[in-house]
């Protein structure tokens, strides 16, 4: 039977914790959407469903959770995480708080912690403020997101403005003490009544000792980091035997390409370094307000460059485009444009042969994923910090999949991402 089952808001951070943990030593499958009644249960330690919540009403974002998690319990899961953004992408409405609460009370627990804090990507917690590397989070370009700006980093107002439930903090001076410290500042927090602690982690040595703090919590929610120390716990309970590789994968041989839809810093970087070492086509969504029209044009432009070297087709843009874009069409048709035209391009490639595909952006990768009907992912080894190379199971043509968050990844992780396939 699976050990832990985990609910993600959306695909990329799936995928994301997915990686963390393979790389731990459990074998991991991700699941897209929530599993029904008759699907079977994967062979794996851990199983991610991803939804795609993050900026879904909070009405369907509590019912999908649930359905999941009803899923999962029913597989036989014996420990729960709910996965959202390194940055907490939110909103004052939801849908992180609303969607835990609806966990916390399914599972009768009461209680949870929230530690987004992924050193290794820069996003660390303290004092209950979130940074991305040395700026606030309302200072790191968040706060211009198109979907989910990020006006505040102080993460016990931004949850509290979410449940009706109340937030406290286990602050770094205690985390710095370790896993009993940690674990017994928890406690003291619940039986003040609280229904959430922020925990507080800078480093991976932080995120060892809150996992371990939480070995027997029902739920635990955060970014992927924090799920770093979780497998462990189930080592110690002689649940999980070491394994060589638990990230092997199949090869799928076939063309290479690019999809990006990310607007974010670390994406536009990545289109402009792959510039000089691969044929590039970005598409100008607001020029061409039409989603089967920019798609057309993506598709002739493809024709006769698919091969063995990555093509990339991105519709990112500037902050300044995406807000004149959406002044032109609204948040949500804009949002609904990039996302059709992509899902149709990649269709496209895949007819075209396209075996190794990369996809930038969390709404894209949902979108890209459900067009082709992916329902598995078995996840592989890690090409940079919360982007694995996956395989597609049981659903269209066997193929490698990498989906990455938009603000993930090295200016060269498109280049570096093939490379890493081809040295095998």
């Amino acid at each position: 039977m699976p050990l832990l089952g985990c609910i993600a808001d959306d695909f990329t951070g799936a995928t994301d914790l997915a990686s963390m943990l393979v790389k731990h030593g459990m074998r991991t499958v991700q699941v897209i959407g929530a599993p029904g009644a008759s699907d079977p249960v994967p062979d794996a330690d851990a199983i991610v469903v991803a939804l795609k919540s993050r900026t879904s009403p909070v009405e369907q974002a509590v019912a999908e959770s649930l359905a999941a998690l009803a899923w999962l319990r029913a597989a036989g899961c014996r420990q729960f995480f709910f996965k959202y953004c390194s940055t907490f992408d939110s909103t004052d409405r939801g849908n992180i708080g609303p969607v835990a609460d609806a966990l916390i009370a399914a599972l009768g627990c009461g209680f949870a912690l929230a530690c987004p804090a992924f050193p290794a990507n820069n996003r660390s917690v303290y004092q209950g403020h979130l940074f991305v590397g040395s700026a606030l989070l309302n200072e790191s370009g968040m706060e211009k997101h198109p979907l989910t700006p990020m006006t505040d980093a102080n993460l016990v107002r931004v949850l509290s403005r979410q449940t009706d439930g109340t937030v406290g903090l286990v602050p770094f001076a205690t985390v710095e003490q370790g896993p009993a410290a940690i674990r017994d500042a928890m406690t003291a927090l619940k039986e003040q009544g609280r229904r959430y602690a922020i925990v507080d982690a800078v480093s991976n040595a932080h995120l060892a000792a809150i996992g371990e703090a939480a070995a027997s919590h029902a739920l635990v929610t955060g970014g992927s980091g924090v799920a770093l120390g979780l497998p462990e716990n189930f080592r110690r309970a002689g649940l999980l035997p070491v394994l060589s590789d638990p990230g092997a994968l199949p090869d799928a041989t076939g063309h290479a390409a690019v999809l990006a839809g990310s607007c974010s810093r670390a994406t536009l970087l990545q289109i402009a370094t792959a510039r000089n070492h691969a044929q590039v086509l970005e598409l100008d969504p607001l020029a061409t307000p039409d989603a089967k029209t920019l798609a057309a044009q993506a598709i002739a432009w493809m024709q006769g460059k698919l091969g063995a070297a990555p093509i990339v087709i991105a519709a990112s843009g500037t902050p300044e485009k995406v807000a004149a874009l959406q002044q032109q069409l609204g948040r949500d048709a804009a949002g609904a444009l990039v996302e059709h035209a992509l899902a149709d391009i990649a269709e496209a490639l895949v007819t075209g042969g396209v075996r190794r595909l990369v996809v930038a952006g969390g709404e894209t990768s949902g979108a890209v994923v459900t067009r082709l009907g992916v329902r598995r992912l078995r996840i592989g080894t890690e090409i940079d910090p919360g982007v694995p190379w996956t395989f597609a199971e049981g659903s269209g043509p066997s193929m490698l999949l990498a989906l990455k968050s938009g603000n993930f990844g090295a200016a060269d992780f498109f280049l570096k991402s093939f490379a890493m396939l081809e040295a095998r």
